[in-house]
Parts: structure tokens; C-alpha cells; sequence
């Protein structure tokens, strides 16, 4: 058993999931990839990048599905770019959007601009009739630096969320406590956290995840989208897109693994009710 099955009422070795789409709104691949998930496939949760291209359009196709903000201060790919929504001179980079990479990021950003800006795009989903379920960050920007981590923790108990989280090898990795230091101010993340491979054997790396998912909640983040010209365009890893759509939405392997497995898919809702119910407004 862990704390949070505990929290969330479920059996003391239940084994949960929590199945993420990123990257809502980055292109209407993605928003039709995504919709279909979670209204038709597997999936129980999404997070909008809302500086993206297409995040208007995925907010207009809403329908009260489990949605988080995908905080964004990097525009990664090389021909398709998206910025600032505040427009915040130190979070641009020489090409007219978000830094690349991560690392460009950190070394520019003010950080006063950058909490602004995440906290515009949290205040911009609720606005747009997201009903807001938990934050992430894009790239895992926001975990590996301590003055960028304490910006994502400030907001998610500003806004009452819970967060993704990295696990413990990182942690040991940047050499401080993030996980500890969430929990103390109250905020929930799942317990552990899987991506899905993309590599030769793919498949069977799946199946063992499945089958080696520890007690407690997990998180199983996959980043769908359909096959179509505008995808191939701006993604050159447009394929992984296409595979994930496929394992969410018509994997018929991949559903009887998870109930072989008697895995309880959940959302990140459920965690957002434990930590408002112990954090109240």
C-alpha cells in the first residue's frame, strides 16, 4: 500500500494508472488524436500546452474531459515554433519563440517572467472553460533546477493541484528533494512514472511495463496524434505520435494487457479531490 492508494480509498496493493496525452493543442493532429483517447480509447487524462498553435481549437472541442495545463517556457522543434503568451523579452529566443532547449532556458529566463507566464496560461485554460485537473511541465523544464521547481510548486498549491512528478533517480540526480518538498506543502503526484518506449522491441518493453507496474498510481504519459500531411510536416518523429494513438485508441494487446495486469485506470481528478480535500480553499 501506498499513501496516496490509502488517500484515494482503493485497495491496499491496487495497482492504478493514470493515462496522460501531452501536448493538446500543439497541432489539430494532436487535439483529434487526443479527443478520440480520451472519449473512445484508454486514456484518462490530457495537458494543453496553451502557448501552442492549435491550443484555441482543442479548447473549443472540450467537452469536461480530465485536462492539466502543460506548462510551456520551450519551443523545441525546428519548424514550428510558439512563444510567450505574455510576451516576456527573456523567455524568447533569436528565432521569435521559446528556447529550444532546455538548458537555453535556464541559463535566460527571468524568473519573475517566467512565473508570470505560467501562471498566465493556468488563469488563460481556466478561462477558456478548462476545468483545470493538474499541471506537468513541458520537457520536465520545471523539476531539475530548485528555482525553477519552487515556481511549479508555488502554483500548484496557489491553484489547489496536483503535479507530475519525476521519480527518484532524479531526484538524486539534481541533488534535491523535490518530492519530499512537495509532500510537505500538501501536494499530490502519483507515485511513479513510465514513458512510453519508442525503440526497437517497443512492444515488449509495453508488456513489462504492464506487468511490473508496482502498488500505487502510476503514470503512463503517451503523446497521440493522427496520421496526417501537417503532422509529418513539423514532427520528425511524427511516427511515435501515430504509434501512441494506435496502443491508446484500437490496441486491443494492450487493453486485455492492462486488465490481465487488473490494473484501475484513474484520473488525475481523483488526486486533485485528495489534496483540495486536506488543503481546503
Amino acid at each position: 500500500m501506498t499513501d496516496l492508494t490509502d488517500r484515494l480509498g482503493l485497495e491496499p496493493n491496487a495497482r492504478a494508472v493514470i493515462i496522460t496525452c501531452d501536448d493538446l493543442g500543439v497541432s489539430h493532429a494532436a487535439n483529434a488524436g487526443t479527443y478520440e483517447a480520451l472519449r473512445t480509447g484508454l486514456a484518462t487524462s490530457a495537458s494543453i500546452m496553451i502557448p501552442a498553435p492549435w491550443a484555441r481549437e482543442a479548447a473549443s472541442r472540450y467537452r469536461g474531459e480530465d485536462v492539466g495545463v502543460h506548462l510551456t517556457l520551450n519551443s523545441e522543434l525546428d519548424r514550428y515554433r510558439w512563444g510567450p503568451i505574455t510576451r516576456a523579452p527573456s523567455l524568447f529566443d533569436g528565432d521569435g519563440g521559446f528556447p529550444r532547449t532546455v538548458a537555453d532556458m535556464w541559463d535566460h529566463a527571468d524568473l519573475d517572467e517566467a512565473r508570470r507566464e505560467l501562471r498566465a496560461q493556468i488563469e488563460r485554460a481556466i478561462l477558456w472553460g478548462f476545468d483545470v485537473s493538474h499541471l506537468d511541465s513541458h520537457l520536465g523544464s520545471l523539476q531539475a533546477r530548485p528555482e525553477f521547481f519552487d515556481i511549479y510548486l508555488d502554483l500548484a498549491v496557489e491553484f489547489r493541484l496536483p503535479v507530475r512528478m519525476a521519480g527518484p533517480d532524479l531526484e538524486r540526480r539534481v541533488g534535491f528533494p523535490f518530492r519530499s518538498l512537495a509532500a510537505e506543502e500538501g501536494v499530490v503526484f502519483p507515485d511513479h512514472a513510465v514513458h512510453v518506449p519508442h525503440e526497437a522491441g517497443s512492444r515488449r518493453a509495453i508488456e513489462r511495463a504492464v506487468h511490473s507496474l508496482e502498488p500505487g498510481v502510476t503514470e503512463l504519459v503517451v503523446r497521440p496524434a493522427h496520421d496526417t500531411p501537417e503532422l509529418r510536416a513539423y514532427d520528425d518523429d511524427w511516427s511515435h505520435r501515430v504509434d501512441d494513438h494506435h496502443l491508446v485508441c484500437f490496441d486491443t494487446e494492450f487493453r486485455v494487457m492492462l486488465e490481465r495486469a487488473s490494473v484501475t485506470r484513474i484520473g488525475y481528478r481523483a488526486l486533485r479531490a485528495v489534496q483540495q480535500k486536506d488543503q481546503p480553499a
